[in-house]
């Protein structure tokens, strides 16, 4: 009879290699930090200082900490602290958002843009403009609305036993196709003076901003970016596959649900605030993944690269063309296109682009 030798399994052979919760402790990603927060504080401050009446920066930097010299401290802190601050914040929320989708759906084209939450929300707005309704509401309580709306119903017809990220993108996508026809019919029946007005907010513009404005939106963010930042262990169990995360430990639809429910507030208040700033929440969760060297988007290095490409992205829009105050969306717009047909040649290249 011949024996068999077991061998033992030493403990902790078969460990699952799960990413760190906090990848902002990792050196090379705190670095990409520190050297992000430093450049969005250096063109937050240029932005600050250019325009009709320039500032020098030693002054912007004494308005910033509270100078009473009423010339640059006027200037700086009524007139375009807001917008600047509105620039930040609006790219900060876009791209933390675009973090949250495309980690819980497994897939970097999975955005606000482009599964229709953005649609909805505009949507909304251009209705109440061109139709009248909306019970007084204004522009931003509507964009708010129609996100939230439109976030809902595709939950809702992506519900299976679950939501899965792939039915959620599908449905997503065909929803937002619906509400791009029901924007554009409505364009059709507007008047010139409406047609204008919902073209000004339609593109993505923090131009005009001011303090009523950006109130809000910082509440939101001071509330939803912390909320994500504590659902992180769940977003990146999600990443590994539903069957992985159950494995872990991980309640899979509570935590989809309520990562995907901060993802739609940040997105339906930073529409609200300055209309649907394009490809932000597509592009910049995959420059700050790239940044830094991670497996999945991480949060915070995605909303300084945000508030970053928002705000560089606002100065070309003023001064790219003299005299021609662009809104932000059309030079996201044109960088993030280009970024997208680099994202899908690569994923042709490497044999997932299907």
């Amino acid at each position: 009879m011949t024996s068999t030798r077991v061998t033992p399994i030493r403990p902790g052979a078969f460990r699952l290699a799960v990413p760190p919760v906090s990848g902002v402790l990792r050196p090379r990603t705190l670095a990409v930090c520190v050297a992000l927060a430093a450049a969005t504080f250096v063109v937050f401050c240029v932005g600050l200082a250019l325009g009709d009446y320039p500032v020098g920066l030693p002054d912007v930097l004494r308005a910033l900490a509270g100078s009473d010299d009423p010339g640059p401290a006027f200037v700086v802190r009524e007139l375009r602290l807001p917008r600047a601050l509105t620039g930040l914040l609006v790219g900060a929320a876009f791209a933390v958002s675009g973090a949250i989708f495309q980690t819980i759906t497994r897939n970097p084209l999975a955005s606000p843009d482009m599964i229709g939450i953005n649609a909805g929300a505009t949507t909304a707005v251009v209705g109440g403009i061109v139709l009248g309704t909306g019970a007084g509401l204004s522009s931003s309580t509507l964009g708010v609305l129609g996100a939230l709306a439109t976030a809902l119903l595709i939950y809702l017809l992506a519900w299976r036993r679950g939501a899965s990220g792939y039915r959620i993108i599908l449905i997503g996508i065909g929803i937002s196709w619906m509400c791009t026809s029901a924007t554009d019919y409505l364009l059709t029946r507007a008047k010139l003076h409406e047609a204008q007005e919902a073209f000004g907010w339609l593109v993505g513009s923090v131009n005009g901003r001011g303090w009523e404005t950006v109130l809000p939106l910082a509440v939101a963010v001071g509330v939803l970016l912390p909320v994500t930042l504590l659902l992180t262990v769940w977003s990146r169990a999600l990443s590994l596959g539903d069957d992985v995360a159950r494995g872990l430990g991980t309640p899979v639809q509570r935590a989809r649900f309520g990562l995907l429910l901060a993802g739609v507030g940040l997105v339906a208040f930073a529409t609200a605030a300055a209309g649907p700033v394009l490809f932000v929440a597509l592009a910049a969760p995959q420059v700050a993944q790239r940044l830094a060297g991670q497996a999945t988007p991480p949060p915070v290095t995605s909303a300084l690269t945000g508030a970053f490409m928002v705000l560089t992205s606002d100065l070309l829009a003023r001064y790219l063309i003299p005299d021609a105050d662009l809104p932000v969306g059309v030079v996201t717009g044109a960088l993030g296109a280009a970024f997208l047909l680099r994202l899908l040649a690569r994923a042709n290249r490497a044999g997932t682009g299907g």
